[in-house]
This record gives structure tokens, sequence and C-alpha cells, in this order.
């Protein structure tokens, strides 16, 4: 298997905007956001779907979610903070993590074509790395 995208991010290969890193996980700003601060936690192994990941992996991701969620919380201080695990755009399991106030911004579709803000994304990871 090709590697992804996200692997290539992993492997330094591609830039990303890094707020938290571990041993089996890695999380990054979006760079098309929902909401500012919309991130994605992946395991540094590169396997398809989510449910397909083995035990140690699969804990690992949903605990940097939960640290990335309140370090979401703790700086942006959004009403809610949302999850989505779609696996539909790149074959590596992902989960989205993204601070919102309201329904309007959960269902908010992003234009994938728009040209990334790389300085607002580059301000928004040092405010949320740790």
């Amino acid at each position: 298997m090709a590697d992804s995208i996200f692997t290539k991010i992993i492997k330094g290969e591609i830039p990303a905007h890094k707020i938290y890193e571990d041993n089996l996980t890695l999380a990054f700003l979006d760079i098309h956001p929902k909401t500012p601060g919309h991130s994605l936690v992946v395991p540094k192994k590169q396997i398809d779907q989510i449910q397909e990941l083995p035990d140690e992996d699969y804990q690992a991701v949903w605990m940097t979610v939960k640290k990335v969620s309140n370090r979401l919380k703790d700086v942006l201080s959004p009403a809610r903070v949302g999850l989505e695990v779609m696996g539909m755009d790149v074959p590596h399991a992902h989960v989205h993590v993204f601070p919102f106030n309201n329904m309007e911004e959960y269902r908010r579709i992003v234009d994938i074509e728009a040209e990334p803000d790389q300085q607002q994304l580059a301000d928004m990871a040092k405010r949320l790395a740790f």
C-alpha cells in the first residue's frame, strides 16, 4: 500500500501544524478547518479503518482524542467539542476533533479547494501545542 498523506506527514515528508505527538499517535490541524482549531488525530500505523487498529493503537488514538478535546476546550472555550470518524477521504484511520458553539458550525461543509491560510494555522498551532 502506498503511503497516505498522513503517513507522509508522520514521516516529515509533508509539513503539518502539529499540536501533539507521542509514540503511537499524532495530532495536527486540519488545513481546511470546519472551525478554528479543527484537528485530526491519527495513529502512526497506516491502517485504513479505525476498527481495524490493534487494541493498543486504538486505545492510544482515543486517549489522544481526549487530550486534544480537553486542550481545545481549555484554550478556545467552545460550547462543545465535536468528534467525527468518517474515513472516506484518506485511507488512514483518523478522528476529526473540532470546537463548535452551535449546530451551524457543527454541520459546516468546508471548501477543500480553498487555499489554506498557513499563517492562521501556524498561529493556532502555537496556541494549542502541548
